[in-house]
């Protein structure tokens, strides 16, 4: 079965010469496989060959012709000739958290729309809901439908970009949660998830963290039978994640909840079984049947669907078990000295105990919320000036903060053009734009970009500057786990092709796993004083880490990746008993 995509946003058929009819070989034998209706061309699905042909001379790359699996039968929803095609539905069970991982524009969003009733769907044409039941006849799917069908499926669903919030309500944080508790849960929500002391806020002064919590408070208030969370770790350090995890978990006890996830330590953590949806972003997507949590993770980290028989990826994602390398050889870049950083308010005091850092390599800033991380890059970036002491460095320093503003009506390659170095072109397009996937973005204007989309061209933007230090600030919010990983590739063989250092600050423990040589660990108490240590190996600082969240993580035994045990079960007393906190060594 074969499907063709035609991207409406690239195709521009007034300022092109039409080459997907002009070169067409079976529109010039007289077939009329490829027509214009209304403005755009449409592409016959039942006379195309194959032959790739329009898709290699579309100026604009906005034409797809896909080859489709042959296990694949009907779509379970397409929106409209030559778009995107969705197969199959993630489950919704009643007393689990059911988990959806894979890609971003593989359907995900387009399914949970169908399953809360706010799209039909059409199986490839114009289906009705007798036909959509005789679909599913003897499935589970079949009663939920029915119910959806006659309104009575009541949805409560959290937002993906919750940096958006305040654009649509203004008031503070009570007021909000007050108009949706419908369960009378509210002081029982606010203090799990440690948001008490914000409720007389007003929503434009939270940060991104704290509008995470409070959406995810929101969410579970309501009184819902399907509850849905898109992304709930964005913003969040690792015992803010395992508290609303706790908490969601909890909800399922009530009713069924479905979450979208890429942190693959927090949905191991989180859910009980996993839907991993493959396929082309923007031209199809394939939702597989319920796996259970570890071999989801496991089968999507090796690229290999066996259950399936598909490939999802051309290689694995592997993890290595001990530090990538030595530093002792590799020159010294900068050293900071001992410095302070008080703010006159008496909020905040951040104390640093000075270190080095390596030509070549990545360090990963750890610790919680609000302990100095995103201080400390200010003050490295000459951002800020510290209180005592002094940065006093010869070096160049590229900065990427943690909250990013679309403001800027700029094309994305007019944008990162201004900006960029002298650096050689073929290695830019290799090593930055192609595995930040950028290609598709340059013609589009910096203030359409998603929150993802913008991530990337933010990571793409630090690194173009020249600089000897580069400080990224959380790049992993709002990418999916291909994309976190393509970051981690272009990040670290950057800094080892050019010489240069990055300092990495994130929450992702797969992404500071992959990516770190050493760590800068941050201790304290948040919102009230910080103190910075290290830069240590990696599994020295993840122990020293954890330790202080009293969390500890193990190594899957198949993949090598970490996963996060569950609190006082028997592996984790044993490791707090020795001491390792982030995994046990082997011989």
């Amino acid at each position: 079965m074969r499907i063709a995509i035609l991207n409406q946003d690239r195709c521009q058929p007034d300022t092109c010469s039409l080459e997907c009819i002009k070169y067409c070989p079976r529109v010039r034998t007289g077939d009329e496989t490829i027509t214009i209706v209304g403005k755009k061309p449409v592409i016959s699905e039942e006379l195309c060959i194959g032959c790739g042909i329009c898709v290699n001379k579309c100026p604009f790359a906005a034409i797809k012709i896909i080859t489709l699996p042959e296990s694949l039968d009907e779509p379970t929803h397409r929106y409209g000739a030559n778009g995107f095609a969705l197969f199959g539905l993630p489950i919704p069970q009643h007393g689990k958290v059911v988990g959806i991982l894979g890609p971003n524009g593989i359907g995900k969003t387009t399914a949970i729309n169908i399953l809360s009733g706010n799209l039909k769907q059409n199986l490839g044409c114009d289906a009705d809901w007798d036909d959509i039941f005789k679909y599913y006849a003897g499935s589970v799917l079949q009663d939920y439908l029915k119910g959806v069908s006659q309104n009575k499926v009541r949805l409560s669903q959290k937002p993906q970009y919750v940096d958006r919030i305040p654009e649509m309500f203004k008031g503070t944080v009570s007021e909000l949660l007050e108009k949706v508790d419908e369960r009378g849960k509210l002081g029982e929500l606010t203090a799990k998830l440690k948001i008490e002391h914000i409720v007389q806020r007003k929503i434009e002064d939270l940060s991104g963290g704290e509008l995470q919590r409070v959406a995810i408070a929101a969410c579970a208030a309501k009184d819902a039978d399907f509850y849905f969370f898109d992304e709930i770790s964005p913003y969040l350090d690792i015992y803010q994640r395992i508290r609303a995890a706790i908490l969601i978990r909890e909800l399922a006890q009530e009713s069924a909840v479905m979450v979208v996830e890429h942190d693959l330590a927090l949905l191991d953590l989180l859910a009980d079984v996993v839907h991993i949806g493959y396929g082309e972003p923007g031209g199809f997507g394939v939702i597989t049947h319920p796996k259970g949590v570890r071999q989801a993770i496991n089968q999507y980290l090796r690229g290999f669907l066996p259950e399936e028989n598909v490939r999802v990826r051309p290689d694995s994602i592997d993890f290595e078990v001990h530090a990538p390398r030595s530093v002792r050889d590799i020159p010294i870049l900068f050293e900071f000295p001992e410095f302070t950083k008080t703010y006159e308010d008496g909020g905040f005091s951040l104390d640093v105990a000075g270190g080095e850092l390596r030509a070549g390599e990545v360090v990963c800033a750890v610790g919680p919320n609000g302990i100095g991380k995103s201080t400390f890059a200010k003050l490295l970036a000459g951002v800020e000036d510290p209180t005592t002491g002094k940065i006093s460095t010869d070096i160049r320093i590229s900065y990427k903060p943690q909250y990013i503003k679309p403001d800027s009506d700029l094309r994305v390659h007019d944008f990162l053009r201004s900006i960029t170095r002298a650096v050689d072109t073929s290695y830019y397009e290799t090593g930055i734009t192609a595995p930040l996937h950028l290609r598709y973005l340059m013609e589009r204007a910096i203030s359409d970009l998603s929150g993802g989309e913008l991530q990337r061209v933010a990571i793409a933007a630090c690194l173009s500057r020249e600089a000897d230090l580069y400080v990224l600030d959380e790049p992993s919010a709002h990418l999916d786990v291909e994309q976190r990983v393509s970051a981690c590739s272009a990040i670290r063989r950057f800094a080892e092709n050019e010489h240069v250092t990055a300092i990495v600050i994130d929450h992702d423990i797969y992404m500071v796993d992959l990516l770190s040589d050493r760590l800068i660990v941050f201790d304290g108490t948040p919102a009230v004083h910080g103190e910075v240590f290290g830069p240590f190996e990696l599994r020295e600082g993840m122990n020293r880490f954890l330790k202080n969240l009293e969390i500890t993580f193990r190594r899957d035994e198949e993949t090598k990746r970490p996963r996060i045990n569950k609190p006082d079960s028997r592996l984790d007393r044993e490791q707090k008993a020795s001491g390792e906190y982030y995994y046990v060594a082997t011989p």
